[in-house]
């Protein structure tokens, strides 16, 4: 029976990076990973996949192009879903390559298999083939990730109706899609197959949409959707999906009202991926969702050998902010010292338009009695935003009053999860007003909004 230091569970970013940090100080690790490859839901079927299709599908379609040359505008005539899971498919290979290359590099072990506790410091893996493996450890660390949560109402068959894991492997392009769940998975795809032309519906039991998110941003997003005929359905509760039979589905909702679509993306939550590793063998609960509880500091579950990091342990779910989880688990592990993760970090949503975050919302500020100011820029108020032919686009920052602190910074548009980044690092930094009206831009960037909305808000408050 072999011995390691370290055996991580899963090989998303958690997982990787954790057992990169400890092959890195010396230790011996394996990485057990159920899927064929390397790299987990992130890779396969999660952010990689997601985001490949969203580049895709606006390159294709034409659709930054559309500010100059009008709506009717496409790259590609006749879109197909062959043409999406053609740069999908040398993405993912590439992923693959360059995570497996990063293990060998590091001496990182890896098997293909389905692992399984028999007691807490040892590990029974199933093989691909059904070959049985058994492994100690001193440390574990848990990065398994979730699946999607599929409901018995809902009739899955991945030719009709679909999950956000099953969706990649979609047939052809369907003229209408109907989706249930307005939370971050959903609002991409939706977003995603809008901008390819496909009528969408999004469905939501909720009155409101990523409550998280700066209102003001999520009443901006919302404005564009409807602009280009997204229908959105909130306050709706589905009770039944169902397949007709001369083709498509009809969903029915709370209130008897029904809704008919050829293709149903349902992507309302996951589920940790927790059932099938006999955590009743070293005393370990979940969740109703299969997340389990861990130390926020250092990621130990109740069972102090053992961590758990990565989407498995909940919000927020970031495939960044796992790493950084997973680097400070095989750290603690080890009893290497490690900075903490920083008190504010960024938060992107890859729809179409995107969204990023970080820091207070206004809301926020509101609710703590901060007396603060905002200031607000609109990408056609650049000159970059005029080249890009961007008739959308919003960058807010909200500042103290008090200190001229930065305290939250929310961007709605083209490239906000790269802008997003000059405001995480002033807020970090605790910088203030200053350093954005003080200091000289590119020119022309879409990254002078972030002067422009300075400069609002500091005219504001001089004459405040």
């Amino acid at each position: 029976m072999d011995h390691y230091d370290l055996i991580v569970i899963g090989s998303g970013p958690a997982g990787r990076r954790a057992a990169i940090q400890a092959a890195k100080l010396g230790k011996d690790v394996l990485v057990v990973e159920r899927g064929r490859r390397v790299g987990g839901v992130s890779v396969h079927t999660g952010t990689i996949p997601s985001k490949t299709l969203r580049e895709t599908a606006l390159n294709l379609s034409g659709w930054r192009e559309r500010g100059f040359y009008g709506r009717s505008y496409r790259v590609k005539q006749d879109i197909s879903a062959d043409d999406l899971r053609t740069r999908l498919h040398i993405t993912l290979g590439h992923e693959v390559e360059v995570l497996e290359h990063q293990f060998a590099r590091n001496q990182v072990t890896t098997l293909a298999g389905e692992a399984k506790f028999q007691d807490a410091k040892t590990i029974e893996v199933t093989g691909e083939e059904g070959e049985i493996f058994h492994f100690t450890a001193d440390f574990f660390l848990l990065a398994v990730g979730t699946v999607p949560f599929k409901p018995d109402y809902v009739p899955f068959d991945g030719v009709s109706v679909f999950d956000s894991d099953s969706i990649l492997e979609l047939g052809k392009l369907p003229r209408s899609l109907a989706v249930i769940g307005a939370g971050v998975i959903g609002i991409e795809y939706a977003t995603i197959f809008s901008a390819l032309d496909v009528n969408v519906t999004l469905i939501e039991p909720r009155d409101t949409m990523l409550d998280f998110i700066d209102k003001e941003l999520v009443s901006d997003f919302t404005y564009q959707l409807r602009d280009r005929g997204v229908v959105l359905r909130m306050g709706n509760a589905v009770t039944k999906v169902t397949k007709r039979d001369n083709g498509g589905c009809t969903i029915e909702l709370e209130g008897g009202r029904s809704i008919r679509s050829e293709t149903v993306l349902f992507a309302a939550g996951r589920m940790g991926a927790t059932p099938n590793l006999n955590l009743e063998a070293v005393g370990l609960e979940c969740d109703h969702r299969g997340r389990l509880k861990v130390n926020p500091a250092t990621f130990q579950t109740a069972v102090p050998h053992i961590y758990a990091a990565g989407d498995v342990i909940g919000f927020p779910s970031l495939a960044s902010t796992s790493m950084e989880q997973g680097r400070i688990a095989a750290c603690h592990a080890l009893e290497v010292e490690s900075h903490a993760p920083p008190e504010f970090f960024p938060y992107g949503i890859y729809s179409v338009p995107e969204i990023s975050t970080v820091g207070l919302t206004e809301e926020e500020v509101k609710e703590r009695d901060i007396p603060y100011e905002v200031g607000i820029a609109r990408f056609r108020e650049t000159s970059r935003g005029h080249i890009m032919g961007l008739d959308s686009g919003l960058l807010k920052m909200i500042f103290s009053l008090k200190t001229r602190r930065l305290l939250g910074c929310h961007i709605v548009g083209e490239g906000a999860t790269e802008l997003i980044h000059i405001g995480q690092a002033v807020l970090n930094l605790q910088g203030t007003l200053d350093y954005f009206v003080e200091n000289a831009f590119n020119y022309p960037t879409l990254a002078e909004a972030y002067k422009i909305a300075a400069l609002d808000a500091w005219n504001r408050m001089q004459s405040e």
